[in-house]
């Protein structure tokens, strides 16, 4: 005589998600603006140093260096601002 088996078929769980619609895409956070990096008081100093150089050529090293010096750092404290 043979021997009976059972053989069990498993179900397939029911696919709920396959009807899912897709979420919309939210729009990606804007990032924080960046903080500014200030520089040192030594890259600062040569920062004036080269813009009064600059603004002394354009006057033909003509005129007052202290003058030159007061107009490039106004310059370049308005640029770090």
């Amino acid at each position: 005589m043979k021997k009976e088996t059972k053989t069990t078929v498993k179900k397939a769980a029911p696919k709920a998600a396959a009807v899912k619609k897709a979420a919309p895409k939210k729009a990606a956070p804007k990032k924080a603006a960046a903080a500014k990096k200030l520089p040192t008081a030594e890259e600062r100093y040569c920062m004036i140093q080269e813009a009064a150089y600059f603004i002394a050529e354009r006057h033909g090293f003509d005129g007052d260096s202290a003058y030159f010096w007061s107009l490039a750092e106004a310059q370049i404290n308005a640029s770090l601002e």
